[in-house]
């Protein structure tokens, strides 16, 4: 079992450095063809529906799989359940940075991209995590925090992908003219 788990463990680890190799050349790369671009900023003010959603993301997607990691993978020793949320946690983490780097440092609409790369990979993170889960009956609360994390993840990226001409400050034909 203990070889088992080591062999999921450097998986897991070998997945997410892969996927954090490819996309940040990606990003950068991309981040390079782009430099000659204008300042990029987030159109303000913010749409009044954007605070009620992003709450119901940090609830969702953040409080409530910490919940669950602290006391179904720490407190109660579940080694699956930090399997699949310690690199949750870690590629949110690094998502979160390099759009805040991305947006703040370098002022660059390769911002816009972030989230297109790293949410279907949430999506297939969560999805493996479920399968990993999926094994213990006693997990059933975590398999349904993993389902509803997907349920949210791909409601957000097609949030997200509906945003993209109102970040890109696209022009909108006047409503007279339709």
């Amino acid at each position: 079992m203990l070889q088992i788990t080591a062999s999921t463990n450097l998986n897991i680890l070998l997945e997410n450095l892969l996927f954090l190799v490819i996309s940040t050349s990606f990003l950068g790369f991309v981040g390079f063809l782009w430099r000659e671009s204008k300042p990029f900023s987030l159109p303000q003010p913010l749409p009044a529906w954007f605070s009620a959603w992003l709450a119901i993301v940090l609830v969702v997607g953040l409080a409530l799989p910490l919940v669950v990691m602290i006391v179904w993978g720490v407190w109660w020793g579940n080694r699956s359940v930090l399997q699949t949320l310690i690199p949750y946690f870690v590629l949110l983490a690094l998502q979160i940075l390099s759009e805040s780097v991305t947006l703040k440092q370098f002022q660059s609409c390769v911002w816009v991209l972030i989230p297109c790369l790293y949410l279907p990979y949430r999506f297939w993170q969560l999805y493996c995590g479920l399968t990993l889960v999926s094994f213990d009956t006693e997990l059933i609360w975590v398999q349904r925090l993993l389902a509803v994390e997907i349920v949210l993840w791909i409601f957000n990226y097609g949030v997200h992908l509906s945003q993209i001409p109102r970040l890109m400050r696209w022009e909108i034909q006047p409503q007279s003219d339709r």
